[in-house]
Order: C-alpha cells, then structure tokens, then sequence
C-alpha cells in the first residue's frame, strides 16, 4: 500500500497517530518534496506549524528504522512561481498530481484537498481536523486577582504587573528562571489552545511574533530572531468598570446620549483608558444605540452585543469603510496613535457616526495638540468636542472643545480676531486653553499665564508675541535683535547702530507698519540701553519716530555673554524646519553656538543654509537659546 500525505496532516501528527493505530502499518509513505519545502519555509519564518511538520517527519523515520512502515521522498521541491502562488493551490495541485502517478491514497486532513481529490478520482483518506477540549493555560496559573500581565522570557525569572489601576507593581512571582524547553512548550501551548478553542484565535502572525486572543487573555509570543529570546507576554484586563463608577458619571452619561459625539479617552499607560472605554462601550450599547469597536489587535472586553473589527485587508481605512455601510451609532477606536489613524478616525466622525477613540498623552491638552497637524484647525472641534483624561483609573480631567471667533487672550487689537478653538473645563466651563494660527503657526496657549508654573515665567502668548516682533524686526535689521516685552500691549527692541534708522524707516513709517501688523507699541534702542546686556547705558541722545524710539551710542555689538568671534545669524523656525541663513561657508562645516557657547556642529549646504528638523534635541536646545534671545553666532570649525 501506498500513502502521499499532504502539508495539513503532516503538521497535524496525525500520519504517525494513524500509523501506530495500525491502519497504515506496513504501507510506504511517500512524502512529497513540496511538503518538506513548506514546513522548511514556515520553520525558517519561525511558524510553529513548520516546527510542528518537521517533528512529524522524524517521528516517520522512527518509524521506519523500527520496521513498520518504509518512508520515501518523492517529486521535486517547487520552484519560485510554484512558492508564490501557494495560497492559490499550486503546491496543493504538485502534491495530488504525485498520488495520481503512485495510485496511491492521499491523506489529508483539509476538506478543500479532499474534496478536489476526490473529484478527480483519488482514493482519499480524509481526517478531520484534530480537536480537543482546551482547559486552563499553563501561563493562567502566574495570574491572581491583582495581576493585570505576566511577562516570561528564557533564562529569565517570571515577572508580573499587580496591583489597583494606577499603583501596578512590576515584581517577580517565581523563584527560579525559566528554560528554553520550557518557555517553548509554553508557547505551544497558547497557540494550540488558540487554535483548538472556540474562545480564542490568532490576532497576529508574523515571522518572529505571534499575537492571540484567549479567552480574556491577549497573549504575545515574541521569538528569535525578531527577538533575543523566547518572550511571553499575557494581558488581562483585572476591572470592569460601569460609568456610573466614574466622576462626572452623571454629566457625561448626558452628553454621550445627547447626540453622537466625537471623545478622545486620554492618559498614561495603565491609567485605565481601555477601563473606561469599555465602561462607556456597555453604557452605550444598553441604552439602544449600535456600537461597534475598531482595534489591532482585539483587546476591548465587551459583551457579545458588540461586535470587534479589526483591519480589513491589513488597512483600518478598509475597516472604516465597511463600518460605513453597517452604519453605526458609535465606534470605539482602540487604540489611535499614528497619523493614518488619527485620519481614519476624522473621516468616520465627519461622517456622521459618534466616534470614541484610545489614546496614549501625558497631559489632558496633549490628546488634542496631537490632532493639530493632523486635522485642519478649524475642524478640529467637529472631529474631537470632548476630551476625557483618566489617572489612576479615575476621571481626573474632562474638556469641553468649542470653537468662538474672538480676539486671542493676551491679543488687544480688535482686526486680531480669528476663529479661536477654546478648551474648556467641562465641570465649571472656565477655559484653559486657547488654540488659534498667529502669523501662520498653530499655536496652543494656556490662559493661566504660566504654562511651566514657574515664577514669573513667560506665557504662551508672550513668547509667540517676541518670535513674531523678533521675526519682523529680523526681516529689516542686520545685526543682533532683542525683544524685551513690557506688557501685553507694549515692547521694546534692541538692535545695533547701524540698525536704528533702516528699522524705524523715514518718519517712523516702517516701525509704524510693524506695530499695526502686530497690534502692538514698539521702541526700539541700542544695545547700549539694554539693562540686560551689561552694557551700562545709553551713550548718546534719544530720538523719537512716529511709534518707535531710537538711540544714539557708540556700541554696536549687543550682548556678547562670552561668545566667539563669529557671524550672527538670525533663524527663521517654520512648521518643521529651523532654517539658518548663512552668508558664505557653502559646503563647509561650521559651528552653531547660542551666546557663545557651543551647539552643534554642522555643513552648510551649497545653497548657503543649515536645516535643522524640529522635534529632535538639537533643535529644542537651539529653540529655546532663540526664545531667550541669545545670539546665535555660525564659527567656521
């Protein structure tokens, strides 16, 4: 007798299984070359099933040198094409193409295989899929009441988080570190159970991780090489929560019923957002409106009521537009955190469906600051009207998103007024935040006046207000400029000698032109008059323009606080570049320091200018010399 195995079997065990139950004993198993290159392909990926396919194929030859059965290679491994067009059935086709020309059986345990065999007149011997009752995971035994995950690795002592919702503890639960063999049987484990249950699936599955739904347990299984050792990381949520648990429970039940609406659920990792969401999730549903969740992978623990999608073709977009057709009442995104996903989720609130989305901020304002750029301005209060920040698993912030035509706090002129998004505090409806464009930047401004709640530390709006004179006065001046603000309507201007008439311009008319542009009075005086340069004074007369004041003097040089001899440069910040204007030095590495003291190094470009991304720890340090209004001087190296 003769028997041709296809892939499935093999990595079910079952030819072995069947072998040593007598039907096939004595027979010869011809195993096709396709099936050893998929298994060598998947074990090489890192699959367990490869792994799972090549053990069988030993317990084989066991076989074979005990005399029960002779085992034979057979065909040739297919080729590139062949490899690539696997899913559509072309290995499958090698495999009984071989069974037909040894009249042997095919063996098999998938209906589709078996089911084609036999239309073309192969003896086939089909075995159902192996399965079995699927209890408790070896990995559910670390869990308690307070453990939220346990984390194990080879050669590494078992760890879990444990605790209440914001107090976790990260400790270890075994005495002992745990053995290759021993985290693989492990892993094993989870998969197959996975596999087996009806409770759980594989979420994930890539060469290296493998990411699966247990029960209520997500569970992550890292191998080499994507990492350096055999990890286990399992999930559990250890609270379900209703709303009526949170603060402003009443107010917020209110507003969620009222109409949909579009809610970003903010905080810290392991604040409890998911808590939460799934909190608001239930509310929702038991109070007759349809919600769905968005997630990758599926994480939220919701009743059956609520169905959880994930991506569609490897895409959230392909989500969003089948969720469009089911037309739901609210979707909960879970979690929302790169560009495309902030994108996704304005799409579906602009549509219409009320939108709930988890996302990681450190601060209450940061969830919204992190759909500026992303979401044109004016849009954002229709995408995002309420801002949820939880801590320690309570609701510790709520914003209101408004948005109101209206002069900027700190602004006075009346031609000042633009669209200005205010953020409100939901309880006592006091703003906090102002966010509106000024001269092209998006800017977000506390309204307590001091956004580090240090002393006598400049606000937002002051600081935005020196960069725009600074920016002005820059376009006309050569030399250094300081900006020193005496209020929130008045300045005063330091620039060199040879700068004083080129800025205040005939009659006063160009300083006159900054101040209406600005809405802002505006003198300007040597660095001489300066009381922060250290230079003692004035030396000369003053004279007055129009809006502005002009002094005589000897020096011309500003504040020097130790530095080089070297060129001023004045920087110009736009939305994602700090841009250096450099006269001469193209293509030559230069020296950027800040009052003298060293920044950076750099290479000019041919164009005569350093780019400096903004974001990164360079352009911070060199934001923050400009917002003190050092001199930024360029040295040849």
């Amino acid at each position: 007798m003769n028997v041709v195995p296809d892939t499935s079997v093999v990595i079910d065990g079952r030819v072995s299984k069947t072998i040593e139950d007598g039907q096939f004993e004595g027979a010869t198993i011809s195993v096709p070359e396709a099936v050893v290159a998929e298994l060598e392909a998947q074990a090489n990926d890192g699959y367990d099933s490869g792994w799972d396919g090549l053990s069988e194929l030993k317990r084989l030859a066991d076989l074979a040198d005990d005399g029960v059965i002779d085992v034979e290679y057979v065909g040739e491994r297919p080729n590139a094409i062949e490899r690539g067009h696997a899913s559509e059935g072309e290995i499958d086709a090698l495999i009984r193409d071989l069974a037909e020309d040894l009249e042997a059986t095919f063996l098999t345990s998938d209906i589709v295989q078996a089911e084609v065999a036999q239309a073309k007149g192969l003896e086939v011997e089909y075995l159902s899929p192996k399965v079995r009752e699927v209890g408790t995971l070896t990995v559910e035994d670390y869990f308690d009441e307070e453990t939220m995950s346990v984390h194990l690795k080879t050669d590494t002592v078992p760890m879990a988080k444990r605790g209440a919702l914001g107090e976790m503890r990260y400790e270890e639960i075994a005495d002992e570190p745990l053995d290759e063999e021993t985290m693989d049987e492990y892993a094993r484990e989870v998969v197959d159970g996975a596999k087996e249950s009806s409770d759980g699936f594989i979420e994930l599955k890539e060469s290296g991780m493998q990411i699966v739904q247990f029960r209520d347990f997500r569970i992550a299984i890292a191998r080499p090489p994507f990492a350096d050792g055999i990890e286990i990381t399992a999930v559990r949520p250890i609270a379900q929560t209703d709303i009526e648990d949170y603060e402003h429970a009443d107010e917020l039940k209110d507003r969620l019923l009222e109409h949909q609406r579009g809610v970003l659920i903010s905080g810290a990792p392991g604040a409890g957002k998911s808590t939460f969401a799934q909190a608001v999730a239930r509310y929702i549903s038991d109070n007759d409106y349809s919600v769905k969740t968005m997630e990758k992978p599926r994480d939220l623990q919701v009743g059956p009521e609520i169905t959880q999608y994930t991506e569609l073709g490897g895409e959230m977009e392909k989500t969003a537009d089948a969720l469009l057709m089911v037309r739901p009442d609210y979707t909960i995104y879970d979690e929302v955190r790169k560009t495309n996903d902030f994108e996704v989720f304005a799409d579906m609130r602009l549509a219409g469906v009320g939108m709930l989305g988890v996302v990681h901020a450190t601060r209450p304002i940061d969830a919204l600051q992190r759909l500026i750029g992303r979401v044109e301005l004016g849009m954002i209060p229709q995408v995002v009207d309420t801002v949820v920040y939880i801590e320690a698993g309570e609701v510790a912030k709520v914003y209101d998103v408004q948005t109101e035509v209206k002069v900027p706090a700190g602004l006075t002129e009346e031609d000042l007024a633009r669209p200005v998004i205010q953020v409100k505090e939901f309880e006592t409806g006091v703003p906090e935040y102002e966010i509106y464009t000024f001269n092209r930047q998006v800017v977000t401004v506390p309204l307590d006046g001091d956004e580090d709640g240090g002393p006598g530390s400049e606000s937002g709006v002051d600081r935005i207000a020196k960069q725009e004179i600074e920016r002005e006065i820059r376009s006309i001046a050569h030399g250094y400029v300081d900006v020193q603000l005496k209020s929130q309507d008045r300045a005063v201007v330091y620039v060199t000698d040879d700068d004083i008439s080129s800025v205040i311009g005939k009659g006063g008319g160009r300083i006159n032109d900054v101040e209406n542009r600005l809405g802002i009075d505006i003198d300007v005086r040597t660095h001489d008059e300066n009381p922060h340069s250290g230079a003692g004074g004035a030396s000369g007369g003053t004279q007055h323009a129009g809006g502005g004041s002009a002094s005589g003097g000897n020096a011309g040089g500003g504040n020097s606080g130790g530095q080089q001899a070297g060129q001023i440069v004045q920087p110009e910040i736009t939305s994602r570049h700090i841009v250096i204007p450099v006269d001469g030095h193209q293509s030559e590495t230069v020296e950027l320091q800040a009052n003298g003291e060293y920044l950076f190094t750099a290479t000019v470009s041919r164009g005569g200018e350093i780019q400096v991304s903004r974001g990164s720890a360079i352009a911070d340090e060199l934001e923050q010399a400009i917002d003190r209004t050092e001199p930024i001087t360029v040295v040849p190296s």
